[in-house]
């Protein structure tokens, strides 16, 4: 049986930050099951790809239509081997759902891996489990890290950082990286 990974995601997820990871763990063996809040297997999300062109913060455009793997109430955190937490818009109104809150809570509090990239630290900060951790994301999102009581670091777009059971990454160069670690923090052996 394949170990299983939790990704959230929602409307506006960055595309990204959502596909590459999934079909990525996929490839490595995993089932990943994407859900979202008020939404079951089969039901669409739409992903929006931001790009770094020049200006003081990103661009972004419409992505693709992604479809869920897993229904968001049937959600058992026992059964998993981690969780991923994707970027763009979505971590921005995930964390106003409680069951959300409430599931990252328990998988630190079971001290299994978690990752989150970009905006993904945002639902982290409403967790309140960023307290003495080491983390990193979409710069914009520095001073929220430090306001729950967790370390900023500023790294590369296409670096992660990892501290315990968490790895996080700024942005989607990073998405290598931080499947990679992500993967190895759940015993997986990979070289890069």
């Amino acid at each position: 049986m394949a170990k299983k990974v939790l990704m959230l995601a929602g409307d506006f997820t960055e595309d990204y930050e959502t596909m590459v990871p999934f079909q990525a763990m996929q490839m490595l063996g995993y089932q990943v099951d994407a859900v979202c809040p008020e939404k079951k297997a089969g039901d669409i999300i739409r992903t929006a790809i931001h790009d770094f062109e020049g200006e003081q913060t990103y661009s972004e455009k419409r992505g693709h239509n992604f479809a869920l793997t897993a229904d968001f109430d049937a959600v058992d955190v026992s059964t998993y081997e981690g969780l991923f937490i994707t970027g763009g818009r979505s971590p921005e109104y995930l964390r106003l759902y409680p069951r959300v809150i409430e599931i990252v809570q328990e998988f630190f509090a079971a001290n299994k891996p978690v990752a989150a990239i970009c905006h993904g630290p945002q639902i982290l900060t409403a967790c309140n489990v960023l307290a003495g951790k080491k983390a990193t994301c979409y710069p914009a999102c520095g001073p929220d890290i430090t306001l729950a009581g967790g370390e900023y670091v500023e790294a590369a777009v296409d670096a992660a950082v990892v501290d315990g059971n968490l790895v996080t990454s700024p942005a989607w160069p990073g998405d290598s990286a931080i499947v990679a670690e992500f993967v190895k923090l759940m015993g997986a052996k990979i070289e890069i």
